[in-house]
C-alpha cells in the first residue's frame, strides 16, 4: 500500500544526496563536482562532509563536465551536479565527447526534471533529457521512482562502466520501494503483473501507474505495472515477457513523447512482439509557469489519463 499521506514523502534529489554521502564514505575516490545548484541538487550534503572532495564551477557546466573526465581518467569516481535541463542540454557537446565517446565513468546526477518544477518555468523544465542521453552511445539513462530508488542508483551507478545519467526531481513522491530489495540498473521492476495491458513507466508516473491500475482493477480490468527505472540499457525480456503476456501496452511518462521512454519500449515490442502500444506523456510543446500538480494535471498526466489510454489500447487489441 502507498501511503498517501503527503507529509511523508520525498524527493528523489533527496535520495541522490543521500546516496553521494554513502559513496563517500565508503570510498575516498568519490568526487562530487556543482554548477552553481549545490543545495538545489543537495550535493550540498557530500559537501559538508567531504569538503576536500568537492569542486564548484559555478556556471560553467561544459568546464564541469570536461573536468569530470579528467578526474575519472586519473582513477577517481566523479558525479557531476546540475539541473538536468542544463547538464543534457548546454554541456551536451562535452557529454558526448568526454563521457560516452570515451566511455568512462561519469555519472550525471540531473536534478529538476520534468515539469514538476513548477513556478521555475519552461526553461527550466527538462522535458528532452531521456531522449538526448539515451542516444548517446554507452550512455545508462536511470529515472528512479522515489527516494529509495534514486539512492540505490546513485551507489549503483558508481560501478558502472561508462557513463550514467541520473534524471531526479524536486517534487516530493511516495515511497514505493519501501521493503524492496530487487534494484539493478537494467532490470525492471514488476510490481503487477496483468492479463489484459500493461502500464510501463518510470519516475513519478510509476505512482500514477499504480493507481491507474487499482481502478482498472475495479472495472474488471487487470492492468500490470512495471517500473522501467532503467530506460537505458532497456530490460527487453520484462517489456517482451508483459507483451506476451497482456497483449497490450500503455507506457507513461513525465517527459516528452517523442524519443522518451515510450519511445524506448516501442523499439523493442515492433522488432519482435509488435502489440498495442499507447503513450501518455507530454504532447509536442514546452512546459509552463505553475504548480507541479497543476501542472500534470493540465498536461494530461495523471492517473485517469493513464486509464483513458489504457481503454483505447484495449479497443486496439480486440480489432487485431
Amino acid at each position: 500500500m502507498i501511503n498517501e499521506d503527503r507529509s511523508t514523502w520525498k524527493a528523489t534529489r533527496d535520495g541522490y544526496g543521500k546516496g553521494l554521502v554513502s559513496l563517500g564514505r565508503e570510498n575516498e575516490r568519490i568526487v562530487v563536482l556543482s554548477a552553481d545548484l549545490t543545495e538545489s541538487t543537495r550535493a550540498s550534503w557530500f559537501r559538508d562532509e567531504f569538503p576536500e572532495r568537492f569542486f564548484s564551477f559555478g556556471v560553467a557546466e561544459q568546464d564541469m563536465m570536461s573536468t569530470a573526465a579528467g578526474f575519472a581518467l586519473s582513477g577517481k569516481i566523479p558525479f557531476c551536479c546540475s539541473f538536468g535541463v542544463f547538464a543534457s542540454g548546454r554541456a551536451w557537446e562535452q557529454v558526448r565527447i568526454s563521457a560516452a565517446y570515451m566511455n568512462i565513468n561519469i555519472n550525471i546526477g540531473g536534478s529538476h526534471g520534468g515539469i514538476t518544477v513548477g513556478p521555475d518555468g519552461a526553461t527550466h523544465q527538462a522535458l528532452e533529457e531521456i531522449a538526448l542521453m539515451r542516444l548517446l552511445p554507452h550512455m545508462s539513462v536511470v529515472v528512479p521512482c522515489d527516494l529509495i530508488e534514486a539512492e540505490r542508483a546513485t551507489i549503483a551507478s558508481a560501478g558502472i562502466k561508462g557513463p550514467v545519467y541520473l534524471r531526479l526531481g524536486r517534487e516530493k513522491l511516495p515511497l514505493i520501494t519501501d521493503g524492496y530489495e530487487g534494484f539493478e540498473i537494467g532490470k525492471a521492476h514488476i510490481i503487477r503483473e496483468g492479463n489484459d495491458l500493461t502500464i510501463i513507466a518510470c519516475g513519478i508516473m510509476v505512482y500514477h501507474a499504480i493507481k491507474a491500475s487499482d481502478s482498472l482493477k475495479a472495472e474488471g480490468i487487470g492492468a500490470g505495472v512495471i517500473n522501467l527505472h532503467t530506460v537505458k540499457p532497456i530490460d527487453k525480456a520484462a517489456i517482451l515477457k508483459a507483451a506476451i503476456k497482456s497483449g497490450a501496452i500503455v507506457t507513461a511518462e513525465e517527459h516528452l513523447i517523442a524519443c522518451g521512454m515510450g519511445s524506448a519500449v516501442s523499439e523493442v515490442l515492433i522488432q519482435e512482439v509488435p502489440v498495442p502500444v499507447e503513450m501518455v506523456g507530454v504532447k509536442d510543446r514546452f512546459g509552463e509557469s505553475g504548480s507541479p500538480w497543476d501542472l500534470i494535471e493540465k498536461l494530461n498526466l495523471m492517473p485517469e489519463d493513464i486509464v483513458i489510454a489504457a481503454k483505447r489500447v484495449l479497443k486496439r487489441k480486440r480489432t487485431t
